[in-house]
């Protein structure tokens, strides 16, 4: 066999530059050249390594000697607060013994006395407070700074010996975080005591946290952590699942894995509590923190995707669909084997399902966040690509929307907790729309192009012909029901006689908020469905104003094709409302109103009308529809009075001059027939073409504005009052009330003052005598009110008794 030379030693000794300068000094003085390195080498070593037992059997002496010297001293201070206590006691009983102009001098001296007490008392509680903590920093310090024997075996045991040093530092790390969160709560003027410990332990903390983590990583590599994202196996025409590592894991692996993953959360949790300790007199928002040792499961496959991502930036939905499909497939085996070292962790409320997708998805936030999003947001900026980055903005959009709610459905998957009523996402680390959340001026952008597409669409849709024309053909049926209630429960557009174009402004309404529900965080829901919904609403306000101010209502013209056309935008505004109202009585725009009302966004201290969430839009919808019904309530009178001017009025020859004659009986008046025909004909198109709700408005106002007219018409002039003229009026009066009789079973009911009045004609002369006694005695309205007159002025009725 050929023997084998030895290396030389230039390939056994370092390079003297890589040397620190002690080093250099300390071989410089122990060795002349290289044979006195060979000599005496061997010797050297082993006066160090003696040197160095030494040196710690010292260090154990002395940290044994300070223990024995802090019990003792303990013990002695706790006698002597026990003596400090008996005696503050005994001088407060002094103070409390009666006292006189003499011995005021002397309870001034045991008050100072008693304050002078408690001053040493507290000292004494503080250098007992400071002493132990000196004692646990000095044992968390020699934990972490003093170097680790090397220890001959398996690289398992070599970890195990580590965790057990890393596990007894976190131990001593929470009990000096109990104590600092005590003297934060209870002696608040030991702020210095506090920083110095808190500057020690942090470094303490920086040193020891890396290397946990170093370990960690270390280990999940060792066990072909991250898997391969695809595998070219193919079993009976599918794709094979990727086989997770965590699952393969066996005895002391397994175990050393859990010492790694407990010692994580440990961290975690003395992170989470100096992280409170320290808000309490500068608290914070909280923001959700996922699990650390989650996080390092995720990054290394991070690492892998994103060559991937960057492959795929022109097509997100693959993007999507590989996180997505990783997340699914390794759910499982990450909820079965972390799930109780989470519970071993005593991590209240934690899952490590719900860990795993919140890591992944933001993952994915992050990748977007750095690298999709400032680039199509550069193309946004250039106007000849501003086009085709709206597209890609869309398309972005509908991707992350689509994949929050699989993520939300795979998570809900396993619970019955699941809500279907809206599409809120219900977790901000569960959703990459709280990307927007945290970039505000994203979720402008996105809220001006939502707006500007959505108006541009609107107006392309009111060009539309038929936009606007109401179908009466289902209300010619639903006329024939048998149950005039069933006339007044409205639900869909067709109930509503609402136009074809009322739906798109709905629909294209209801995305907007769609959009803006998808965003995990209330606030900047808000604050998107502020600057898209309802800004688009009064847009859609606006188009109805327009297209109502083009309909020609005049009382000179009134032709039923202009009925028609009014009703349009009447009946949109009545279904829009209806809506509104129904959207506004979800909790979820409940809780936004509420939210919205305590943190006053954008808002202003009058905008609580109606109390919800749409008040403000409601207020301007229900205005827009009265000042409409006024509109065309105000045209009918005009043409009533147009028509039928001279009729009512008692005062007037026409009466006697426009009889129609023929018959032994009177009948109705010329004018007043032709006013009640064209009345009966437009309320017979607006029955047959707007909707019942806003129908029944118009025809009780328009009944109390004829009622008033046909009042004032009696009451008007001086009147020389003659049989045939009261005659006339009281046919022409009750042809008026028989115009309604279609709509209502009492007609009579909505004409109080023309009802009164003839009441009064029709009054026998016994009834007419006891009148004009009541009213020659007591005068004023309080004895009509006896006579079933409440309606008509008291100076009326005079002087109808008094010339008839």
């Amino acid at each position: 066999m050929e023997q084998q030379h030895p290396l030389p030693l230039s390939f056994v000794l370092p390079n003297p530059t890589d040397l620190p300068s002690l080093a250099l000094v300390f071989l410089d003085g122990n060795f002349e050249d290289l044979r006195d390195l060979l000599l005496r080498s061997s010797s050297l070593v082993s006066n160090l390594n003696h040197d160095c037992s030494d040196l710690n059997d010292r260090l154990l002496h002395l940290r044994t000697d300070l223990t024995k010297h802090a019990v003792s001293w303990i013990s002695t201070s706790l006698s002597a607060k026990v003596s400090l206590e008996d005696l503050r006691f005994k001088l407060e009983s002094l103070l409390c013994l009666p006292t006189d102009s003499v011995g005021k001098q002397t309870n001034w001296e045991l008050q100072q006395l008693v304050e002078e007490l408690c001053r040493i008392q507290n000292q004494r509680k503080y250098f007992v407070t400071a002493l132990k903590l000196e004692s646990l920093v000095g044992d968390l310090e020699d934990s972490v700074f003093h170097p680790i024997r090397s220890h001959k075996g398996s690289t398992l045991q070599d970890l195990a010996v580590k965790h057990k040093r890393f596990s007894h530092a976190i131990k001593t790390m929470n009990e000096i975080e109990l104590m600092l969160g005590d003297i934060t709560r209870h002696h608040s003027q030991w702020r210095h005591l506090v920083d110095s410990v808190d500057c020690r332990a942090d470094k303490s903390l920086s040193v020891i946290r890396p290397q946990v983590i170093a370990e960690h990583r270390a280990f999940l590599s060792s066990l072909g952590w991250p898997p391969k994202l695809a595998t070219s196996k193919v079993e009976h025409g599918e794709v094979a699942n990727i086989p997770n590592p965590l699952l393969l894991m066996q005895g002391g692996q397994k175990e050393s894995y859990s010492q790694s993953f407990l010692l994580l959360c440990g961290l975690q949790q003395l992170n989470t509590k100096k992280e409170k300790r320290k808000e309490l007199h500068m608290p914070k928002e909280n923001s959700n923190v996922g699990l650390w040792a989650t996080d390092e499961l995720v990054k290394p496959v991070a690492s892998r995707m994103e060559y991937h991502f960057m492959q795929w930036a022109e097509q997100p939905e693959f993007i999507f669909e590989i996180v997505y499909k990783v997340t699914r497939d390794f759910a499982d085996g990450v909820d079965d084997f972390l799930q109780p070292l989470i519970d071993r962790a005593m991590l209240v409320s934690c899952s490590a399902k719900e860990a795993w997708v919140s890591a992944m998805v933001q993952m994915l936030s992050g990748f977007l966040e750095k690298k999709v999003f400032p680039k199509l947001i550069d193309t946004f900026k250039e106007k000849h690509m501003k086009s085709e980055a709206i597209s890609s903005w869309f398309h972005l959009v509908d991707q992350m929307v689509t994949f929050d709610k699989r993520m939300q459905s795979f998570v809900n998957s396993d619970t019955c907790l699941s809500y279907e009523g809206s599409s809120t996402a219900f977790s901000q680390d569960i959703s990459v729309m709280g990307l927007f959340c945290k970039k505000p001026e994203w979720l402008k952008t996105w809220g001006k192009i939502e707006l500007k597409d959505a108006y541009r669409k609107t107006k392309e849709d009111i060009k539309n012909e038929r936009a606007w024309l109401v179908d009466s053909e289902r209300t010619r049926l639903g006329n024939e029901s048998t149950s005039r209630s069933a006339k007044y429960v409205l639900s869909t557009r067709e109930d509503y006689k609402a136009p074809i174009v009322a739906d798109s402004f709905l629909n294209r309404t209801w995305r907007l908020i769609d959009h803006g529900l998808s965003l995990p965080a209330i606030l900047p829901r808000i604050q998107f469905i502020r600057a898209t919904a309802t800004k688009f609403l009064w847009c859609i306000f606006k188009f109805m104003l327009l297209e109502f101010k083009k309909i020609d209502l005049s009382y000179y013209s009134l032709f039923e094709d202009t009925l028609i056309q009014a009703c349009g935008p009447i009946n949109a505004a009545r279904y829009l409302e209806s809506k509104l109202r129904e959207w506004s009585d979800d909790l979820v725009f409940v809780e936004m109103w509420a939210a919205e009302s305590s943190a006053k966004v954008d808002r202003k201290p009058e905008a609580s009308c109606q109390g919800c969430f749409f008040g403000e839009e409601l207020k301007g919808l229900v205005e827009l529809e009265t000042n409409w019904l006024m509109e065309i309530i105000t045209v009918f009178l005009h043409q009533f009075d147009n028509l039928c001017s001279d009729n009512f009025n008692i005062n007037t020859v026409l009466w006697e001059e426009n009889v129609i004659t023929g018959s032994s009986n009177l009948t109705v008046s010329q004018g007043v027939a032709e006013a009640l025909d064209n009345l009966r004909r437009h309320l017979c198109v607006l029955q047959l073409n707007m909707n019942p709700k806003d129908f029944l408005d118009l025809w009780r106002n328009l009944a109390e504005g004829l009622d008033h007219y046909v009042s004032r018409k009696f009451s008007s002039g001086e009147p020389v009052l003659r049989r045939k003229r009261l005659d006339r009026f009281e046919v022409d009066a009750e042809a008026l009330l028989t115009v309604l009789q279609p709509y209502c079973v009492r007609p009579g009911a909505f004409f109080p003052r023309v009802r009164e009045i003839l009441r009064l004609l029709r009054m026998h002369e016994e009834e007419k005598a006891r009148l004009r006694g009541a009213l020659s005695r007591n005068g004023g309205n309080s004895c009509l009110r006896l006579f079933g007159i409440s309606n008509l002025s008291a100076q009326l009725v005079e002087q109808f008794c008094r010339c008839y």
